[in-house]
């Protein structure tokens, strides 16, 4: 079994010529792509006024989720990190506007101009450390604030994600809802191991008192009924409205001695990084200065 794509490589190596070619002619990944792009949209619950709507593709890739979005009669502008990725949407002639970067340094959008946003199987890849720069948590929160600042009041963000484990899916959703998003998480097809997947729903700022709770596909009308349910196992739906986390008091924290400084030391010229040299004041505690 090959281990996950964002555990191999940055995705700007990872999707290089060959790769992004082989991925885009690939009907199965289209097909795919197609069907998670659609629900996406669904989620998004545009209002049906017949406007096109202006539409963020995050990791748009080649163009296939943005290809769903022009057969809806939307406008979209596409983000991406991988040059190849990006190179075989122009080829493919893709109908939306196409910006090189990195989402995880934020997204240079005007304030309060995009009326939503989609990604498919993206928003995970901030969760991994590709440089000795990066921090995910940093990484999350600038790409969920510029996110947050870009959106009109109101609108939805949606995000098809893969992760990990239950930790990642909170440290996502954790940095999300710090930025001011109102939303949480819907399963789709919850027991099934093949046909699972999971979607980020946020809305920006407080969600309306009119706004439905999106239905999960797949669901029952026992689990459906069942929606506060704390079982992972038969919760299909999981709406968090926002909350600040409460912050967490400061705990005495034990002082870290020589050896600890040394071994640190040292694992840094390991490395190859210039560390001064150990003397007798190493790790010695400083006098208070008056």
């Amino acid at each position: 079994m090959t281990s996950r794509p964002e555990l191999q490589a940055p995705p700007e190596v990872f999707y290089n010529d060959e790769e992004a070619r082989k991925y885009t002619s690939s009907s199965r990944i289209i097909d795919i792509q197609a069907q998670l792009s659609q629900r996406a949209l669904e989620l998004l619950a545009l209002p049906d006024d017949g406007v096109p709507k202006l539409l963020l593709d995050i990791g748009c890739g080649s163009g296939l989720s943005g290809e769903t979005l022009t057969e809806n009669g939307h406008q979209w502008i596409g983000w991406d990190i991988s040059p190849s990725m990006l190179n075989v949407a122009l080829e493919r002639e893709a109908g939306g506007d196409l910006v090189l970067g990195d989402m995880g340094q934020g997204l240079g959008v005007r304030p309060g101009v995009i009326d939503g946003a989609i990604s498919i199987s993206a928003v995970q890849w901030l969760c991994n450390a590709d440089k000795s720069c990066h921090e995910p948590r940093k990484r999350l929160k600038a790409f969920f604030e510029s996110l947050y600042r870009c959106l009109a009041r109101g609108a939805r963000a949606v995000f098809q994600v893969y992760p990990e484990n239950l930790a990642q899916r909170e440290l996502i959703l954790g940095y999300a809802m710090r930025s001011g998003f109102a939303g949480g998480v819907v399963v789709d097809f919850p027991h099934s191991t093949k046909r699972r997947k999971e979607y980020l729903v946020l809305t920006c700022g407080p969600p309306s008192l009119s706004s439905a709770t999106p239905k999960a596909e797949g669901e029952d009308e026992e689990s459906c009924s069942d929606e506060g349910s704390e079982d992972e196992e038969n919760q299909t739906v999981s709406i968090s409205d926002r909350h600040r986390p409460r912050k967490k008091q400061k705990l005495n924290k034990k002082v870290k001695g020589r050896e600890w400084v040394l071994r640190k030391k040292e694992q840094k010229r390991r490395k190859g990084n210039a560390v001064p040299l150990d003397t007798k004041y190493t790790a010695r505690k400083r006098k208070a200065r008056f």
